[in-house]
């Protein structure tokens, strides 16, 4: 019983040191070897995004951006005057496959009827934002 207890307070203690921790941020570099872009090393892949159906007004651009920063995906999302929501989104392969699984789905009061999306070359976008 006492080494459960021990292993609760170590994961308890790496939880606050994870926790306090501010995440690394560098500058992305606009040129030069783009596999060190970001946080992820590898391919760095860019997408522009579309999304129709009942898109706007229920959260999908702030949850988009919520997922986006937990992926480490950098890039933008706003509503369109037709009622699509637009984005870009760059950074690792597998954290951008990640989010547009997410995207295809979006937040639980939408309704994904529409999904078009086509690669355009890296750019370094830093951070995540709503427009």
């Amino acid at each position: 019983m006492a080494n459960a207890h021990e292993g609760a307070r170590q994961w308890r203690s790496n939880a606050i040191t994870i926790a306090s921790t501010p995440p690394q941020r560098s500058p992305l570099p606009r040129t030069g070897d783009r596999s060190t872009w970001g946080r992820h090393a590898g391919v760095v892949v860019r997408y522009r995004v579309v999304v129709s159906g009942r898109v706007q007004g229920v959260w999908y651009r702030e949850s988009c951006r919520r997922v986006a920063q937990e992926l480490g995906v950098g890039g933008w999302v706003r509503n369109n005057a037709d009622g699509t929501v637009e984005a870009v989104i760059e950074g690792g392969s597998a954290p951008v496959d990640a989010l547009l699984d997410w995207m295809r789905a979006g937040p639980p009061h939408a309704v994904v009827v529409g999904f078009e999306h086509h690669e355009e070359p890296p750019v370094g976008e830093p951070g995540f934002a709503v427009r």
